[in-house]
């Protein structure tokens, strides 16, 4: 894409994309994070890191590949259009080999994962069914967040009850479609896939909310000037 570059960014200039633009709002486990750049300014970005549910780096391809799963985690851009496959993809071929990436897009969000489809993952299905933990007047705070409260403590689930009574609750969490790509030689590539432990699956379609920021967001930001 003309006068568009791909180039790692440190964690602390991605962090205002995600504290500031992406729905999350919440700073995620950072290993990898790039950027897009025209005309020396941040137009976008993408991190990747170790994934917050740690049954998931057993879940993919079994015990033996683990220690190489990693996240996509965020990816926020300013008027994402089709940037956003060209952010992806050339931020894959700077990670290092072997790796498996897992990511997922939003039911909620209005997310199909049309930029995971753009750049040859492959689409696994929806995530389980799961609960998040809610406390009234704390709907802001991300489940984990409410959890680390009693980290290291059994019967988490009790306590908290007991502290917040009526106001904690349960609210059903909305499922995302998950897509995974290998990086590796094609010798990796293929003893990964043989070891993926979920199904391959046809690519979803449907209305899907574009990965944008605001308007006034990338003249805040300049790289390399």
């Amino acid at each position: 894409m003309e006068g568009y570059t791909v180039h790692t960014i440190e964690r602390e200039d991605a962090k205002p994309w995600i504290m500031k633009k992406h729905y999350a709002k919440r700073m995620p486990s950072i290993s990898h994070s790039f950027g897009l750049f025209k005309d020396n300014f941040l137009m976008g970005i993408v991190t990747y890191g170790t994934p917050a549910s740690s049954p998931l780096l057993v879940g993919v391809c079994g015990c033996e590949f683990k220690d190489i799963v990693i996240e996509l985690n965020r990816l926020c851009l300013y008027n994402g259009e089709n940037r956003a496959s060209f952010l992806v993809g050339n931020s894959l071929k700077q990670i290092e080999s072997p790796k498996i990436i897992v990511s997922f897009a939003d039911i909620a969000q209005q997310h199909i994962g049309y930029v995971y489809q753009a750049t040859n993952f492959i689409y696994t299905g929806l995530s389980a069914k799961r609960s998040d933990w809610k406390i009234k007047g704390k709907e802001h705070l991300h489940s984990h967040t409410i959890a680390d409260e009693f980290r290291g403590k059994k019967n988490r689930s009790k306590l908290m009850r007991e502290k917040y009574g009526d106001d904690f609750y349960l609210e059903q969490r909305s499922r995302k479609h998950r897509y995974i790509y290998f990086i590796g030689s094609k010798k990796q590539k293929k003893e990964m896939l043989s070891k993926l432990r979920y199904p391959i699956l046809p690519y979803p379609k449907g209305e899907s909310k574009r990965y944008d920021a605001s308007a006034e967001f990338p003249k805040q930001v300049q790289m390399f000037g």
